[in-house]
C-alpha cells in the first residue's frame, strides 16, 4: 500500500504555529523511525510526506528525509504563491526529484478567497505547466472559490485533502454531498480518504458513523480518483493508524473489486503523484 498523506514534524525547527503544548499527543517529535513501525505492521510500501507549516525550510527538512529513506516516495511541500518571487523559488524546489506537489495551508488563511488572487491564480498557472499537483486543504467555506479557480483552470490537477473535512461529529451531510459532486465534476480533481477521525468526536466514533461520507465520495469520484491517507500522526488525536485503515476497507461500497480496492490504497497514489519508484531511488 501506499500512504498518500502523511506528515513529519521536529518541534524544536519553530515553525509550526498551529502545534500547541494543550495537543497532548500531538504535541511531540514526529519523525520517520516512529512511523516505521506502523510501515512494517500494516505492509505500507511507501508515503507521500505533506507539508505542515508555511515555510520553504520545512519543505527542505522534508526533503532532506526523502534523501535518506527509500519508502518516501514523494514531498507535497510549500511556497508562497502569492509571492511575486515564486517562479524562481519553484525552479531553485524542481532541482530536488522528491517534489510532486505543493500545499498551501488555504484552511490556516483568513481570506476564504484567497486562492483566487491574481498573483495566486497566475503562479497555480505555472506550478500546472511544470507538471506539479495542488493539495487543497479546505472546509466548507472555501470550495465555491476553489470551483471558480477549476472553471478558469480547468485541467488543473488537484486532490482534495480528507474530503474536505466534513463535520462529522455534528453529522453534516446535505451541503457537503453537493460541494464534493460539484468539485467531481472535474475529471482532474482526485480525493483523498483521509482526516476523518479527527472530524469526529475524537475516540468516541463507531466505524458506521463514517460510511455515508466514505460511500459517497466513493461514488461522486469513482474508485479510480480516490486515495487512502492515514494524516498520520494527526490520527493519533482520535484513533490509531490501524484505525484509518479499517475505517475505509469497512466503509467503501461491497460492490469494489479487488482491482478497484487496489487502485484506492497502492495504484491511484503512483498515478496521481507521478511515482516511478525505480528512476526515484536510482537517483538517491
Amino acid at each position: 500500500m501506499i500512504d498518500s498523506h502523511q506528515h513529519f514534524w521536529k518541534l524544536e525547527r519553530g515553525d509550526y504555529g498551529w502545534l500547541t503544548e494543550d495537543m497532548e499527543v500531538l504535541y511531540r517529535n514526529y519523525l520517520p523511525e516512529d512511523l516505521v513501525p506502523m510501515l512494517e505492521q500494516f505492509n505500507i510500501s511507501g508515503t507521500i510526506v505533506v507539508q505542515a507549516a508555511p515555510t520553504y525550510e520545512e519543505t527542505q527538512f522534508l526533503l532532506s528525509l526523502y534523501e535518506r529513506y527509500e519508502w518516501i516516495k514523494g514531498v507535497v511541500g510549500w511556497l508562497d504563491l502569492s509571492s511575486p518571487s515564486f517562479p524562481e523559488q519553484l525552479e531553485k524546489l524542481l532541482k530536488n526529484p522528491g517534489v510532486v506537489g505543493l500545499r498551501p495551508m488555504l484552511q490556516d488563511i483568513e481570506q476564504s478567497d484567497w486562492i483566487l488572487q491574481e498573483k495566486v491564480v497566475e503562479n497555480v498557472k505555472i506550478l500546472h505547466q511544470k507538471g506539479l499537483l495542488l493539495d487543497l486543504l479546505i472546509n466548507k467555506k472555501h470550495i465555491p472559490f476553489v470551483l471558480e479557480l477549476l472553471k478558469a483552470l480547468p485541467d488543473l490537477r488537484a486532490v482534495v485533502d480528507h474530503m474536505a473535512k466534513p463535520n462529522i461529529a455534528q453529522g453534516e451531510l446535505s451541503g457537503w454531498k453537493e460541494d464534493m459532486k460539484s468539485l467531481a465534476e472535474y475529471p482532474n480533481v482526485w480525493c483523498k480518504v483521509s482526516g476523518f477521525m479527527t472530524e469526529a468526536v475524537p475516540y468516541e466514533w463507531r466505524t458506521e458513523d463514517f460510511n455515508p461520507y466514505i460511500q459517497h465520495v466513493a461514488k461522486v469520484f469513482g474508485p479510480s480518483r480516490l486515495l487512502f491517507g492515514s494524516d498520520w500522526p494527526v490520527c493519533l488525536s482520535a484513533g490509531s493508524y490501524g484505525d484509518t485503515i479499517d475505517i475505509i476497507n469497512k466503509n467503501l461500497p461491497d460492490s469494489l473489486t479487488t482491482d478497484e480496492r487496489e487502485r484506492i490504497f497502492t495504484e491511484n497514489a503512483k498515478k496521481f503523484y507521478r511515482l516511478n519508484t525505480t528512476t526515484e531511488e536510482s537517483l538517491r
